[in-house]
């Protein structure tokens, strides 16, 4: 492999030759040899990086066009849109478990902005500290493309597909809005409902969860960028901070604002915390509804079997013909990732040491593979599982006819412990309830008839 001798503060690194990449990124690729190529820094991190350093460059070029000049500015902006464009994946080597303030990812994306917008400029006129870096530290750098990538992925992928699954479960409420079936608790028999207003519960589960999701991002779009090193804005102009917070919202056409107190800016996840917790809520709904779904698709013959799940692929090595709730499984899974990963998060955020947490990969790693998956595991649910259910009436109404918690609808009659009375005798006895009540003498066959309604008690 061919290579070419790079240098930084520390002296020389020889560096592969097609890469753009320079010596301080070589230097963490070879140190962190943990989890290469499997646990990479995630590539919204790198392209809201794209997006930090398009602005800061702007920024600079009108509060320090002695420095930022046009030309160093359109050539650090030609090479982050085409980051941003994904035309660059492959120049971003490193790891999440690196330096816990991401500053080796920080100067990775320098390094290579420098290079290409010296290619694209046509002669070497970007260094990567002091042009590409210029008025940013890695310690105000990395949160702000956090956040940035957190609302992004919040607001692109998670809301979208939550309220895709809420689109089709509204229309799965007209279709069986005339289906009446048992109801359940502690996994026991219960008075009846509609299935509509079964699905209306888990509808509105994730109802609850966008709107937290759209309340918990606001804090995200607090930006750290023109602390600097340690909060206090050292080597930016001012204004800065605000200025470039204005033109990241311009790029992203995305709201985000400077934070007022760069010193808990910089040492506090306390937003990703809370926007995690909210991910968190909509997962345990999906493990939740995901559950249901399966339990009520049991079977075919020996479960519940009140509803037909679609059969998407072949569901056993040995036994012909079984076909399992997959897309529920999956569901479930993912859940239980992010459950684990709002447990790191938590963590990670408890940690911050005087003026800096350097907690940052784990948290936007794990915060970030939370919503992906989430949204992913949405898409697919909705999509290859929730838009095919079809109802089982028979089996509903068979389920219903047999269910003893249907005398409840007598009690205002006849009064709690006659109903009792007569759910316990015909459970005891394995009759109908129409047929304990006249033998107890509580209310005659035709009585029974005229007051029994399980439409009516929905």
């Amino acid at each position: 492999m061919a290579e070419r001798i790079e240098h930084d503060s520390m002296g020389e690194v020889r560096v592969p030759e097609e890469h753009y990449w320079g010596a301080q990124t070589e230097r963490s690729r070879r140190n962190f040899p943990i989890g290469a190529g499997r646990e990479n820094m995630p590539v919204e991190i790198i392209r809201a990086f794209a997006v930090v350093k398009s602005a800061a460059a702007k920024v600079n070029a009108e509060l320090k066009p002695e420095k930022m000049t046009a030309e160093k500015r359109d050539a650090i902006c030609g090479a982050a849109k085409e980051i941003r464009e994904g035309k660059m994946d492959g120049e971003f080597p490193l790891v999440v478990w690196q330096t816990g303030s991401g500053t080796q990812t920080n100067m990775n994306v320098n390094e290579v902005i420098a290079r290409r917008g010296n290619e694209i400029a046509g002669k070497d006129i970007l260094h990567p500290n002091d042009d590409v870096n210029m008025s940013q530290s890695s310690n105000d750098t990395f949160p702000t493309a956090m956040h940035v990538a957190a609302v992004t992925a919040m607001e692109e992928s998670v809301i979208p597909a939550a309220e895709q699954l809420i689109h089709t479960m509204r229309e799965k409420e007209e279709e069986f809005r005339d289906v009446i079936k048992c109801g359940r608790t502690h996994l026991q028999d219960a008075v009846p409902i509609r299935f509509s207003q079964e699905i209306s519960g888990w509808r509105a589960s994730l109802e609850k969860d966008v709107e937290m999701i759209h309340k918990s991002v606001e804090p995200l779009r607090e930006l750290a960028l023109g602390g600097t090193a340690v909060g206090t804005g050292l080597n930016a102009p001012e204004g800065f901070d605000r200025k470039v917070a204005e033109e990241i919202s311009r790029e992203t056409e995305m709201v985000f604002v400077t934070a007022e107190n760069k010193f808990h800016a910089l040492t506090s996840l306390d937003g990703m915390v809370f926007a995690h917790g909210a991910l968190k809520a909509m997962a345990a709904d999906m493990m939740k509804i995901a559950n249901d779904v399966r339990w009520l698709g049991s079977g075919p013959r020996t479960g519940l079997g009140e509803i037909r799940l679609p059969e998407n692929e072949p569901g056993s090595s040995i036994m012909p013909g079984k076909v399992n709730p997959t897309q529920c499984e999956q569901v479930t899974m993912v859940a239980a990732r992010v459950i684990g990963n709002d447990t790191t998060i938590g963590l990670a955020a408890s940690q911050g040491n005087f003026e800096l947490n350097v907690f940052l990969p784990v948290t936007a790693y794990s915060f970030l593979q939370s919503a992906r998956l989430l949204g992913e595991s949405m898409r697919s649910f909705e999509e290859r599982c929730f838009r095919g259910i079809e109802v089982n009436g028979e089996k509903m109404r068979e389920n219903l006819d047999r269910s003893l918690m249907t005398v409840t609808g007598l009690s205002p009659m006849i009064g709690y412990e006659n109903a009792a009375k007569i759910a316990q005798k015909a459970h005891r006895e394995n009759t109908t309830l129409k047929e304990a009540a006249a033998a107890l003498g509580i209310l005659s066959e035709e009585e029974f008839d005229a007051a029994f309604h399980p439409e009516e008690m929905v």
